[in-house]
């Protein structure tokens, strides 16, 4: 299998969850979002837009760099 059909969702540090790849995001009814192959959701909860990211945890100190635990 190629690598071009991965989705990768990156935790970015104090901020937003970075998806990349073919992905189908839906609401609770099963309705699609517009959005592009690659597009950031929001985390802290404060997002004008949601699902997606405004970039408001910068201005409100949203603070959360979980890590994975290894093996």
């Amino acid at each position: 299998m190629a690598d071009e059909n991965k989705v990768i969702i990156k935790v970015n540090d104090n901020g937003s969850l970075r998806v990349t790849g073919v992905v189908e995001l839906v609401d609770a009814e099963g309705n699609p979002f517009e959005h592009k192959e690659a597009f950031s959701l929001c985390r802290c909860g404060a997002s004008a837009n949601k699902p997606f990211c405004d970039g408001t945890h910068k201005s409100i100190g949203f603070d959360s760099a979980p890590r994975a635990k290894q093996a």
